[in-house]
């Protein structure tokens, strides 16, 4: 985030509370309702959880323990025995919502389809029975390589109907990303698709696929099912590959949801580290289950009429919470669309909200600072007027655009919920309740009920208002990651052990930076570690450097994060290159080119510097702050004394 951003929300004074009419028809109506909610859930957690968890939820067992809490692990309703599954379909059919839209899509071209709750049921039922006819058990890992098409849900809720782990790689990864990923989790089976529509262009994605699988370290898939989506020819590779539709028409539509224990594995999601190696996130199925279903049903004040959309992509922690588990399991409609604003179609998402009647719209800010670059001409030609509730996500939003999204898409009537949370946090942990917090554009205002959140030191001390700190939580809730997929030590390094515990009390480091205000409103202003946030995408900044330093170019490189106006950050590249290699505008494309091959389109770097040596301390380590002011063209500042070779930032700067 620039300093001029972050000044501007240190400025930020105004407040807009929730009309009368919307806190009368609203979840939680009152500050006063959201006070005593908070209240009772921090003074014993244990009990508001176990309330909920029997209130909202359909359980096959009761569990015997609501928290066995052997920091930094957690457990949640031990021994409890539920299918996430189940709760997301079979006890909406016993309801009239048996033939209530459960899933809208729309897809890029213009193709749509609208499940219902029995539909979607079905169709589940037989990719589990697939699942197993290809011989997936409970506890196999089973990749999903998926453009936003149903059957992306569909087979996350397969998996979780029989008890198989599900581990969605985002598909605009590269086949490299996605080898990776199925190496670390030991997939045995791989779900994609021919391709996928994407700005009027079709992605392949089967290809990539086969590229990953044709690396011999690859070495535990043994089957891939494809779903026929683009039509483009597609090769199949006899006895490993099978097509989807073959498949579903060949198995039974009745699949029993398998009793879980609350604390088997649900899904591994990779995340981005700053030690290059992306992080396996774990989450379980019973604590994940309710933390999503109350998240979902408070923040976003869902009701039985609403027409629901998150605009985020399902190999994101966003659409795993936030589009399937999240909204099915409250009963809610649910929207996915395939596409994207394109130059055929800029205004395509105000088309989606005005044919759809949606009510609840959740988007990121880097989209709608895109919205606000194309102009207002046209969400003001579409009907918006469905819309009650909008939401933010991914990313502190500055509050120009808070207040642009405010009076152009909610017509100024609609409040906003900007939400703080992560990958693994499993659900959102700060937000306004819409009809109980007044808002201010920029902040995440309040924690969510049962989450003791804080704003500390190094040491765990908290700090005064309005002083910057580091983000923490200071207990366990159910939603949380249960550890780094195969690595626990890392689990306990990377967030637990930056903040030291006290008095045998442990505290999650977020890694972002945040200060709270005199009203005990939370203010997020970013990453403090070396994770960039590219149009809310988190990206390791020793990712990129592995993979710019894999080119034979390349003797070494430092990667940081450039504030950028449409994007959030943008990534820079300071690169040293190796004997014969000259820097050249061809070299700087090939290698811009590397890094898209290496991990996708989302960690292309938008500049390469090429530099004879990087400002390093005389330990040897490289000065990525002094990097990060060059790269963002601000004056560098502060303490310089430990540089090796102080010259270097001279060079730099003349470069620059």
């Amino acid at each position: 985030m620039s300093e001029s951003t972050i000044e501007s929300i240190l400025q930020e004074k105004r407040v807009f509370p929730p009309s009368a009419e919307f806190s009368q028809n609203a979840q939680i109506k009152s500050l006063e309702d959201y006070q005593k909610l908070y209240d009772k859930a921090s003074s014993d957690p244990e009990k508001f959880w176990a309330e909920l968890a029997e209130s909202e939820l359909h359980w096959f067992q009761k569990w015997d323990d609501v928290l066995d809490w052997q920091p930094p692990f957690a457990k949640w309703f031990v021994n409890g025995k539920i299918n996430i599954s189940y709760n997301c379909l079979d006890r909406h059919l016993t309801t009239w919502r048996k033939n209530k839209a459960a899933l809208i899509w729309e897809g890029e071209p213009g193709d749509s389809r609208t499940l219902t709750y029995a539909q979607l049921h079905r169709e589940v039922c037989q990719f589990a029975n697939a699942l197993k006819e290809l011989g997936v058990q409970k506890g196999d890992r089973v990749g999903v390589y998926m453009p936003m098409i149903p059957e992306a849900a569909v087979a996350m809720l397969a998996c979780a109907r029989i008890g198989a782990v599900h581990s969605v790689v985002f598909g605009g990864f590269s086949a490299e990303a996605l080898r990776d990923r199925l190496i670390d989790g030991q997939a045995k089976l791989v779900v994609t698709a021919d391709g996928g529509w994407r700005k009027d262009a079709i992605v392949p994605l089967k290809v990539q696929v086969d590229k990953a699988l044709a690396d011999t370290t690859v070495t535990t898939v043994e089957k891939v099912l494809v779903v026929k989506r683009t039509g483009q020819e597609t090769e199949m590779e006899p006895g490993r590959d099978h097509w989807w539709h073959d498949m579903q028409s060949s198995v039974s539509p009745d699949c029993p949801a398998e009793p879980m224990e609350s604390e088997d594995m649900l899904f591994v999601l990779y995340t981005s580290g700053s030690t290059g190696k992306p992080k396996g996130v774990v989450h379980t199925t019973g604590g994940y289950n309710l933390y999503t279903h109350m998240t979902t049903k408070w923040i976003f004040d869902l009701n039985d009429t609403d027409v629901y959309w998150c605009t985020a992509d399902v190999g994101w922690i966003t659409g795993h919470s936030y589009i399937v588990y999240g909204p099915l399991s409250n009963g809610a409609t649910t929207v996915m669309y395939e596409g994207a604003p394109r130059s055929s179609n800029p205004g395509c998402f105000w088309d989606v909200i005005e044919k759809y009647g949606v009510t609840v719209f959740y988007t990121a800010p880097t989209a709608i600072r895109a919205f606000i670059k194309m102009g207002e001409q046209l969400p003001n030609a579409r009907n918006l007027s469905s819309l009650r509730l909008l939401g933010t996500v991914g990313e502190p939003i500055n509050p120009e655009a808070w207040m642009w999204y405010h009076r152009v898409i909610g017509g100024e009537r609609c409040p906003i919920v900007d939400t703080w949370w992560q990958t693994e946090t499993g659900g959102i942990m700060i937000t306004p309740l819409p009809g109980a917090i007044a808002t201010k554009p920029g902040s995440a205002t309040r924690p969510f009920p049962g989450i003791i959140a804080d704003i500390v030191d190094l040491e765990g001390n908290t700090v005064p208002e309005n002083e910057g700190g580091y983000l923490a939580v200071r207990y366990p809730w159910p939603g949380m990651m249960r550890t780094v997929y195969g690595d626990p030590d890392r689990f306990r390094r990377t967030y637990w052990e930056h903040i030291p515990p006290k008095d045998g009390k442990y505290t999650y480091f977020a890694g972002d930076g945040a200060r709270k205000d005199e009203d005990g409103y939370f203010w997020v202003m970013g990453r403090v570690d070396d994770v960039l946030n590219v149009a809310g995408h988190r990206l390791g900044t020793m990712e990129v450097e592995s993979a710019l330093v894999s080119h034979p170019a390349v003797a070494e490189a430092a990667v940081v994060g450039k504030p950028d106006e449409l994007k959030g950050e943008e990534v820079v590249a300071f690169v040293t290159l190796e004997g014969t290699y000259q820097a050249s505008e061809e070299l700087s494309k090939e290698l811009k080119k590397h890094v898209v091959n290496e991990i996708g389109a989302i960690a292309r770097p938008g500049e390469i510097r090429f530099t004879d040596s990087l400002p390093k301390t005389r330990s040897g380590k490289i000065m990525r702050r002094l990097l990060r002011s060059l790269a963002a063209g601000e004056e560098v500042t502060g303490d310089t004394s430990t540089l090796e070779d102080r010259s270097v930032l001279d060079k730099l700067r003349e470069g620059a």
